[in-house]
């Protein structure tokens, strides 16, 4: 009953149908998207009062993509009691404070409410996927998964943008695509929320490996490498997981891989290409640095090998160089690629 009525309360004062909790670059290009969408209201949140009053103000990002403006249905605010109205809700906070914020908007759901978690990785700790994380943090309620090769900057000047959406009920995941489709941007359905979570997670982890590749100057035909057998260890521990083959071959597995492991516009490819290079790591956060140990150790508890993942998680952690690493992967025994 108590939900009902923060529900109610919420849309009498005429709050959006949906809330995207976060406002980095990929929360402010989600909430443009879902205005486009519907033209409707949408509530963008984030923490700090001051920068949600000067995006506000300005009618843009400015911090994280300058130049772009927000749709006028785009409402900033700080106040997490704007999820009470929201009837889908897209979580865009890093996985690691998943749990977390999760938590604090336990309280403020109206009953029925979607929550789609956008985040990529695995809990530290727990060793749990995203979608592992709600389902315990939030038990109850209708949950999904976005994920897909997807720079914020692309979706949010409006160039052709594909990603899929996980749902283990199918009418929910294509009754939440309907609700994010555009023009520009297409949301592919797939019930497979473990192979799409797991796509997601690995490819950051992939992506560092592939930078230093390129940071330390091994050549185009090396980082070709690195993807490929990264895709392999992607694909064994999937099978592991239980995930499915198209889903990992498809666009939050390959698709998201190969994106984020030949971009210098990925902040995971960017960090390996700085600890490459001996460079200091630079400011944006990249996911698969925090994911990576809690990857690996994912996959020991499953008896999977992940050599290069293992790699990526030592020279993170500091324990090897990157040019230790790679001396390490290039003596492993030679092996069937079967």
């Amino acid at each position: 009953m108590a939900a009902r009525r923060r529900g109610g309360a919420a849309r009498s004062q005429g709050v959006s149908g949906v809330a995207v909790v976060g406002a980095g670059a990929w929360g402010t290009a989600l909430a443009n998207v879902a205005a486009e969408a519907s033209a409707a209201p949408v509530a963008l949140i984030g923490r700090d009062a001051a920068a949600m009053a000067a995006i506000e103000a300005a009618r843009e990002n400015a911090r994280y993509l300058p130049g772009a403006p927000l749709n006028p249905h785009v409402t900033p605010t700080a106040a997490l009691d704007a999820v009470a109205g929201a009837e889908v809700v897209l979580l865009v906070t890093p996985t690691q404070t998943l749990r977390a914020v999760a938590a604090e908007l336990a309280p403020r759901l109206q009953a029925g409410a979607a929550v789609v978690v956008c985040a990529k990785g695995v809990e530290r700790g727990a060793n749990a996927l995203p979608p592992e994380v709600l389902a315990d943090a939030l038990p109850g309620v209708a949950l999904a998964l976005l994920s897909g090769p997807s720079f914020a900057d692309d979706v949010v000047r409006g160039l052709p943008t594909a990603v899929t959406l996980a749902a283990s009920d199918e009418a929910l995941a294509a009754r939440l695509a309907g609700r994010l489709a555009t023009r520009s941007f297409r949301p592919y359905t797939s019930t497979d929320m473990t192979g799409v979570a797991l796509g997601g997670a690995a490819k950051n982890v992939l992506a560092i490996a592939a930078g230093a590749a390129e940071g330390r100057g091994l050549g185009a035909s090396a980082v070709a490498a690195l993807i490929a057998r990264g895709f392999a260890e992607l694909a064994r521990l999937g099978a592991a997981l239980g995930a499915r083959p198209e889903t990992l071959s498809g666009l939050s597995g390959l698709g998201d891989l190969v994106l984020t492991a030949t971009s210098p516009k990925s902040r995971n490819f960017a960090l390996g290409r700085a600890l490459g290079r001996g460079e200091p790591a630079p400011a944006k956060l990249a996911e698969g640095a925090a994911t990576a140990s809690a990857l690996v150790a994912l996959a020991d508890a499953h008896g999977v090998e992940l050599p290069i993942s293992r790699a990526v998680a030592a020279v993170v952690a500091g324990r090897v160089s990157v040019a230790e690493a790679i001396e390490e992967l290039l003596a492993r025994p030679l092996k069937s690629e079967a």
